[in-house]
């Protein structure tokens, strides 16, 4: 079995691209006197590149010159020598290492005692990191400088003492205001991903006693880039967690604003970028705006495909998870579900290619949607797979809304395949779930005693149950901790489908030429 250490050497080199790969081999290969030792690491390269999974044995034998007792130094500076040939690579494209590398070449004039050139050579990194708001690197810098100011005598200007002394305390105030702010949203983002929307009072009545208890004392017009956007995040995940979309779709649009208006940060941290594009389209889709929402997907697929060669992994993971979430979105707004369901082979494929880089939430959530996207084109055998997927998911707390609703579905979809023997045993314990997860909402309670009394209704007595079922949710709709249901499961279109007798994203799509039609309607007389 492989060591943690020899897991994450073969886990980086089957992330190499092949510009990686070759940058890698012209880095090692420099030197023309290579050592004896130099060609070995380069032979365990080679053996690791070629192969599928790790195996220690194989290594050995295809590399008879490796000894075993030579395996694990030399994994270890294979492990050094392909991180320093990538921090090389990849410098051009992270101002960060730029920075950190002048900082390095600062510290080695410095040491001999070069002090004005270590302080031009600081000079020029703080000329970097000042635009990009870097103020975690640049206190190190102003930091470096005190220290030559204050033991060598530089001449290097009037009153640089209690200017670098000021710097340094705005600084610190700076870097103090976005910790605070950076964990405000991280707080938020964490409530959301563990409950989802708020379930009853007592959830908003905890998220709002916190959200009151953390506010910034601070005003906002004495922020900066990355004080805002954190703060904005907050603000986009306090009103999508009470489910206020107008103010999750108002901070949203500030958060991508806020890039718009410094388009250099969009290449500093495009991910971060990005993903206030995912929450702007997100916020478009569960307030119905189909304009705005197609709007904002073309723009964004453009300018991921202008950008892309430029992306590192994690910022192409970032774009396929944000693009492909959208276009099936898309697809749930248009009721276009067996459309959809075309886009499930690439997804699949390219959810293995970025398994080192999505977490466990972004492919559950992935699962969900397809198995909607299945269930939503009347293929209820694929929606129970992909349900069965999210069920089974060792995911822990994460997610407990997704996974209920996930059971639910499961259970419609059962239901729609006229599996009743089997029913009766799920439905007691997708009750009990759903229990222990205290998230048992009234209109989940309606559903669940529908299915449970359906098993015993005649034919005759289910199209007026499913007429019942729906005045009954159209009721329990107007309460404000019920409206959640709705952004998980199109209840009420699937009860529509049973009692007009029609596939359900036939009366999703004629919803949504209604609604289109309206706004046509509307726009021309104004």
């Amino acid at each position: 079995m492989a060591t943690p250490q020899t897991d994450h050497l073969f886990r980086l080199i089957k992330t190499l691209t092949k510009a990686e790969k070759r940058n890698f081999r012209l880095y090692v290969t420099r030197n023309q006197s290579q050592s004896n030792e130099d060609l070995k690491f380069i032979q365990l390269f080679d053996v690791l590149d070629k192969q599928k999974e790790y195996q220690e044995e194989s290594i050995l034998k295809k590399a008879p010159d490796l000894k075993k007792e030579q395996l694990s130094n030399l994994k270890a500076h294979l492990y050094k020598q392909l991180l320093s040939s990538l921090r090389l690579l990849h410098k051009q494209n992270n101002a960060d290492i730029e920075v950190r590398e002048y900082l390095d070449y600062a510290k080695i004039l410095y040491n001999k005692g070069l002090y004005i050139q270590s302080l031009r050579i600081l000079d020029k990194a703080k000329g970097i990191a000042q635009p990009l708001h870097q103020y975690f690197l640049m206190l190190e810098i102003v930091e470096f400088e005190k220290q030559i100011e204050s033991r060598h005598i530089t001449r290097s200007g009037e009153n640089r003492a209690l200017i670098l002394a000021d710097e340094a305390t705005l600084l610190v105030q700076r870097i103090q205001n976005i910790s605070f702010m950076s964990n405000l949203a991280l707080r938020m983002y964490g409530f959301y991903l563990e409950f989802g929307h708020v379930r009853h009072q007592e959830d908003l009545t905890r998220i709002d006693t916190f959200f009151q208890a953390n506010q910034p004392t601070f005003h906002e017009s004495e922020m900066r880039f990355f004080e805002l956007v954190y703060w904005y995040q907050s603000l986009a995940w306090y009103g999508y967690i009470q489910q206020d979309l107008l103010k999750f779709y108002r901070y949203c649009y500030k958060w991508v604003e806020l890039f718009e208006r410094e388009p250099s940060m969009k290449c500093y941290d495009t991910s971060l970028y990005l993903k206030g594009i995912h929450n702007l389209l997100i916020s478009q889709f569960v307030t119905l705006n189909y304009n705005g929402f197609c709007k904002i997907l073309n723009s964004t697929e453009l300018y991921v495909l202008k950008h892309n060669d430029t992306f590192d992994e994690n910022t192409r993971a970032t774009a396929f998870h944000h693009l492909y979430t959208a276009k099936i979105n898309k697809h749930f707004m248009e009721g276009t579900f067996t459309e959809g369901c075309k886009l499930v082979p690439e997804i699949e494929t390219k959810l293995v290619e970025f398994s080192e880089q999505l977490d466990h939430h972004r492919i559950l959530v992935f699962y969900y949607k397809i198995a909607s996207l299945y269930f939503g084109s009347g293929n209820s055998d694929k929606a129970i797979d992909y349900l069965n997927k999210v069920i089974q998911f060792k995911a822990g707390n994460l997610r407990t809304d997704i996974q209920c609703f996930a059971r639910l579905l499961h259970l419609i979809a059962h239901f729609e395949q006229k599996h009743y023997s089997l029913l009766e045993y799920l439905i007691k314990s997708v009750y009990r779930f759903i229990l222990k997860n205290q998230d048992l909402s009234g209109i989940m309670a309606e559903i669940l005693k529908f299915l449970r009394q359906s098993l015993y209704l005649t034919p005759r007595e289910v199209r007026p149950a499913f007429t019942k079922l729906k005045t009954e949710l159209e009721k329990l709709a107007v309460h404000p901790f019920e409206q959640r249901s709705f952004l998980y499961l199109d209840i009420l279109s699937w009860l529509e489908s049973k009692i007009d007798n029609k596939p359900v994203q036939a009366v999703i799509r004629a919803k949504f030429l209604q609604r289109q039609a309206k706004k046509l309607h509307t726009s021309a007389h104004h």
